[in-house]
């Protein structure tokens, strides 16, 4: 086999109380590669659509580029690959758009070469990519992408990464307003130091959600999608934050945050029908800040990135 093609999904990072350790991967959008083994060893990015000519070409700046080569590096390979890049994943919107095109390359690379990795072990390799990007190599986007459902980044020193047992039941709502927030930006505004209330706060409200999910008692999951870390700060960059809130708990929605580092809004649902409640609510309430919006509603995605058919 010379050239295949991978899809990786968006993610929704931090969900509330989660910071840098938790998130989980949706069915659609997603990042979409298509990777071509050379007969030499160079590594091109050959094309990308989608980005409007945003992202870089030279494939050691690109999360897909670096990926391949973070991979093909550590298994002492020189093998040349042409990558095509297709975004799906609006650019600064906070669903992982740079986790998932990273994630795709790699599952298509590592097929290519017969697999020699598990998912989990890809996950460094990505979070690479990610450094690129953003300037941090957090794992809470890539991790699901890679994974599928929700994933708990135990730890970095050394990498823990947990898949969650979960009901397959939740849906998840994303509105993307036609706004673009970057990562780097929004991670600096952040406070380097927490009062200890809130540090207890935040503690009780993760270990709540990871009860909820499991159990699954969506009464507790409600309660616990609570952030009082990044959300009070972050809001600021997004209009009518408040009202979007309160006007997706009232569709029928369990909790409602920033996905990542925003602008784009999730809310988590019961059943389908809350779900596309809630994102009609929250579209109408961006119009009245005069912000067109884009709604994906779908399950939560159990199975992450994958390779599509020729």
């Amino acid at each position: 086999m010379k050239s295949i093609r991978a899809f990786a999904p968006a993610t929704v990072a931090n969900v509330c109380c989660g910071f840098d350790i938790l998130g989980f991967a949706v069915d659609a959008p997603g990042d979409e590669v298509k990777l071509t083994l050379r007969d030499d060893a160079l590594i091109k990015i050959t094309s990308i659509t989608g980005d409007g000519g945003k992202l870089p070409r030279e494939a050691d700046r690109n999360t897909a580029g670096v990926a391949v080569i973070s991979f093909l590096k550590s298994l002492g390979k020189e093998q040349g690959v042409d990558i095509e890049l297709i975004k799906n994943l609006p650019l600064g919107s906070g669903m992982g758009s740079s986790a998932a095109s990273g994630v795709a390359g790699l599952v298509a690379i590592n097929h290519l070469m017969g697999n020699p990795f598990t998912r989990e072990q890809l996950v460094a390799h990505a979070m690479e990519a990610e450094r690129i990007a953003c300037g941090s190599a957090h794992a809470d986007n890539v991790a699901p992408s890679l994974l599928g459902g929700f994933v708990l980044v135990r730890d970095y020193q050394p990498l823990d990464v947990v898949k969650i047992s979960t009901t397959e039941k939740l849906y998840c709502t994303l509105v993307h307003p036609h706004l673009e927030l970057k990562t780097e930006d929004s991670r600096r505004v952040l406070r380097q130091s927490l009062a200890l209330k809130d540090v207890i706060t935040q503690s009780g409200n993760i270990a709540g959600l990871m009860i909820g999910l499991t159990k699954p008692d969506y009464a507790l999951i409600g309660r616990s999608l609570k952030d009082v870390i990044a959300e009070p700060i972050r809001s600021a960059f997004i209009p009518g934050f408040n009202n979007l809130r309160k006007v997706a708990i009232e569709s029928g929605a369990l909790g409602c945050g920033i996905s990542g580092s925003g602008p784009t809004i999730f809310a988590l649902s019961e059943n389908e029908a809350h779900a596309v409640a809630t994102g009609n609510a929250m579209q109408q309430e961006f119009l009245k800040h005069k912000l067109q919006s884009d709604v994906y509603v779908s399950k939560v995605n159990q199975e992450g990135a994958r390779i599509l058919p020729d």
